[in-house]
């Protein structure tokens, strides 16, 4: 509605503008009232001494698991494959961490959540035996 496109909704097609206003109105209330409704049930739940959560993911076993598994996606995304074996070749030359992140950054190279690179970041996706000695 807010960019102008005139529309026809299939499940209600004698539905006019206003109706859909009305209907997107009563949608928003809806969703309001329910995250209210969760965030009081939550906080009552919590006030009767109730641990919030799952303290089992908690656990240093959990946690290992969890760092495990975000390398390997790390590893195996195909922004940082590529963006690594730059970073590989830049660094086999003496370039500095910081260096290789600025050229990754200006080559259009992005983590695998489409952000920009970091000297941290690259040394992550160095060989583990390389970034012991950087």
């Amino acid at each position: 509605m807010e960019s102008h496109v005139r529309f026809k909704a299939v499940d209600l097609p004698a539905a006019d503008e206003f109706t859909l206003h009305i209907l997107a109105a009563v949608a928003q209330k809806e969703a309001t009232a329910i995250s209210t409704r969760t965030k009081d049930a939550l906080a009552a739940k919590k006030a009767r001494g109730f641990q919030l959560g799952t303290p089992a993911n908690l656990t240093a076993e959990a946690r290992e698991k969890s760092w495990v598994s975000l390398q390997r996606n790390a590893q195996t995304n195909l922004n940082n494959r590529q963006a690594k074996q730059l970073a590989i070749l830049l660094r086999a030359t003496g370039v500095s961490l910081r260096e290789i992140a600025n050229k990754l950054n200006e080559s259009g190279y992005r983590t695998r959540r489409g952000k920009a690179f970091h000297p941290m970041g690259v040394k992550r996706l160095l060989p583990t035996l390389e970034t012991k000695t950087s």
